[in-house]
């Protein structure tokens, strides 16, 4: 089986193809602290080629959702040296998302500040997930230049805290909805300025924490993740394929290590202007990183999907959260858990670290 074998990520040497996704679990505690139940989570789950954290606030100002944990205070990085020596010493290679939520927060836990966000357009047709329950989405604050320089910066502090903590690498959430992807989308972004207007413009932000966080800490540790075609977040681009088409290309004069490439979900079709080619067929020639497919895989069409020959690698998100040593349950074609979806978000062990291996 393709995705059971080794192989080479950049400097990364990988036991298989199978990469756990990022998944936001709610587990941190006020301040953005992890604590000893995410260090079990992740150790549980180093079978897997490659470890993706749940995306990590790159600052206060990046705050969306409560209880998600941060990178950018001693103590919440010295809470983290604790999960990647637990990975390490088990044989496991472990990568931070780096996440900044733009509009899709809530002033409730952001101190009483409203996010940030390209324009001042607020999320239409959801409601965002507070420590006070569901909420519509408020009308953000247009984030100035100089914000969006410190913004840059921050990522690439965030970057060398994550060295600093131990992590192998880390990966530029561009995807889902969140401010980078934000910049890109004509539902979030109207701006007249050199961040909006037209394609480059509007690519320009992701264009520049990509350099930030290659000069920070190297190419060959660094990654990013995008979902061109994917409408999550009220992301609605009037031409998603120009658009992408053209981030790639400048992306392809970077030297990085790898590109996840996120396919739409069933459950957020997409408008009907989009294009309904396959991302990874779409997109994935044009790619000159390695990719990672992403979104939707199980065991038989992940190793389809492998033997295409324009993915190297599959991350999986609900399966690794449901089956912490799922490489062993594909290569025994084993039964999985199923996902209790009422535990994903907050609470304690139950839907986090109590899920059964084979041998139990």
């Amino acid at each position: 089986m393709e995705l059971l074998e080794p192989i080479q990520l950049g400097k990364l040497t990988l036991k298989n193809k199978m990469a756990m996704a990022a998944m936001t679990r709610s587990r941190a505690d006020q301040n953005g602290i992890v604590g000893d139940l995410t260090v079990e989570y992740y150790t549980q789950r180093v079978s897997a080629g490659l470890i993706f954290t749940e995306a990590i606030r790159i600052s206060e100002e990046a705050t969306g959702s409560p209880l998600t944990p941060g990178i950018f205070t001693n103590e919440q990085i010295e809470a983290w040296k604790k999960v990647t020596k637990a990975v390490h010493e088990n044989g496991g290679v472990i990568i931070a998302q780096l996440w900044h939520t733009g509009r899709v927060g809530h002033s409730i836990d952001r101190s009483g500040k409203l996010p940030l966000a390209p324009s001042s357009m607020p999320v239409q047709g959801m409601q965002h997930f507070t420590s006070q329950g569901l909420k519509d989405y408020e009308t953000p604050q247009e984030i100035t230049v100089a914000e969006i320089r410190q913004t840059v910066k921050d990522y690439g502090q965030a970057a060398v805290n994550a060295m600093e903590a131990g992590f192998d690498g880390v990966e530029l959430h561009a995807a889902n909805g969140y401010l980078p992807s934000q910049f890109l989308a004509e539902s979030s972004n109207q701006r007249s300025d050199e961040y909006g207007g037209n394609i480059p413009n509007k690519a320009r932000f992701i264009l520049e924490v990509m350099q930030e966080l290659i000069g920070a800490i190297g190419g060959n540790k660094v990654g990013i993740k995008i979902s061109p075609f994917h409408p999550y977040g009220n992301m609605i681009l009037d031409d998603p394929a120009s658009t992408y088409t053209y981030l790639i290309k400048e992306l392809n004069k970077l030297e990085f290590s790898y590109v996840e490439l996120m396919k739409r979900s069933p459950f957020f079709p997409s408008p009907s202007h989009y294009p309904e080619d396959d991302e990874v067929e779409f997109f994935g020639k044009m790619i000159q990183q390695t990719i990672i497919a992403n979104a939707g895989y199980d065991k038989n069409s992940a190793e389809a999907e492998l033997e295409k020959g324009i993915a190297k690698l599959v991350s999986f998100g609900t399966l690794f959260l449901a089956n912490p040593d799922l490489p062993e349950r594909f290569e025994k074609d084993a039964t999985l858990n199923e996902l209790d979806k009422a535990t994903m978000f907050g609470g304690g062990e139950q839907g986090y670290t109590d899920y059964p291996f084979l041998k139990e």
